[in-house]
């Protein structure tokens, strides 16, 4: 599954903006594909996921376009997922 990462998440991926990661079968859910996700670049599901597993507030997070915010969401074949972080400050 293909997955696009935002800029200041590349520090997990050695700067890569699009990475592909193989995925539970069947029925893969975006939480398992944040999970392995993570299991390639070890570190980034923290940043994307708080401690109560739920998305972190600045993260959105799309499956072929469409906002999903349900970690137990099914993820139809041949999805592709991008990963949005928010900026803030003052």
């Amino acid at each position: 599954m293909r997955i696009d990462i935002p800029g200041p998440l590349r520090s997990y991926t050695r700067q890569t903006s699009r990475v592909t990661v193989a995925l539970p079968a069947p029925n893969p859910t975006l939480g398992g594909a944040l999970t392995a996700l993570d299991r390639d670049y070890p570190g980034i599901r923290f940043r994307i996921i708080d401690e109560q597993n739920r998305l972190r507030p600045h993260i959105q997070i799309f499956v072929n376009a469409a906002i999903e915010r349900d970690l137990a969401a099914q993820l139809p074949t041949g999805a592709q997922i991008m990963i949005v972080a928010a900026l803030s400050g003052g």
